[in-house]
């Protein structure tokens, strides 16, 4: 699976629209969505540091 579409399930599964997103990690809006339309590369120690955010806090929503 491309990071890009770890960034949009890592969201959706948290429950969140892009904008609130951005807002909870403090990334510009248009960074995630180059990030999620594969316009973008992000690293893949970026994507291990959100994904361990989200679970020490708890934010996913829907498990999959």
């Amino acid at each position: 699976m491309s990071r890009g579409k770890e960034v949009k399930d890592l969201r959706e599964q948290m429950g969140m629209n892009r904008r609130e997103f951005c807002d909870y990690f403090g990334i510009p809006y248009r960074t995630v969505q180059d990030w999620e339309s594969e316009k973008r590369e992000l690293p893949e120690y970026v994507l291990r540091l959100m994904k361990y955010r989200v679970k020490a806090e708890k934010m996913i929503h829907r498990e999959e």
